[in-house]
């Protein structure tokens, strides 16, 4: 699949996993963000064709990294990738513009049915 994801996760052995995921589902195009703050600063409207990213993260929260894409590309499909499963949480995401939800631990079938729900691909 061609296309460009960025990950934004503060634990580096989760941000492995999920790219682990990605390239057994197919995509090898990836760009790494540590926390909130690089995400939103990594993030470019029309270059990625898909956003993952974490809830609790230090500088930007999950919440503020969707609602800065989101005001900067009301398209781009953003996946909470998160152990929060409230759900007041959800719906707080919901609110922020969150496409989709994927709760920890996941598989990468789980991943794939939500990237080809979700993504051009």
């Amino acid at each position: 699949m061609s296309i460009k994801v960025l990950v934004a996760d503060d634990s580096s052995t989760m941000r492995k996993i999920i790219l682990r995921s990605l390239n057994a589902v197919g995509i090898d195009s990836a760009v790494e963000a540590a926390d909130g703050d690089e995400a939103v600063t990594f993030f470019k409207p029309g270059e990625f064709q898909l956003v993952l990213t974490d809830w609790n993260m230090p500088g930007k929260s999950g919440l503020e990294v969707i609602r800065e894409i989101r005001a900067k590309d009301a398209r781009v499909p953003i996946i909470m990738v998160t152990t929060e499963a409230e759900k007041r949480r959800v719906l707080e995401a919901i609110q922020a513009g969150v496409t989709d939800y994927l709760i920890k631990p996941f598989t990468p079938d789980t991943l794939r049915q939500k990237i080809a729900k979700h993504a051009a691909v």
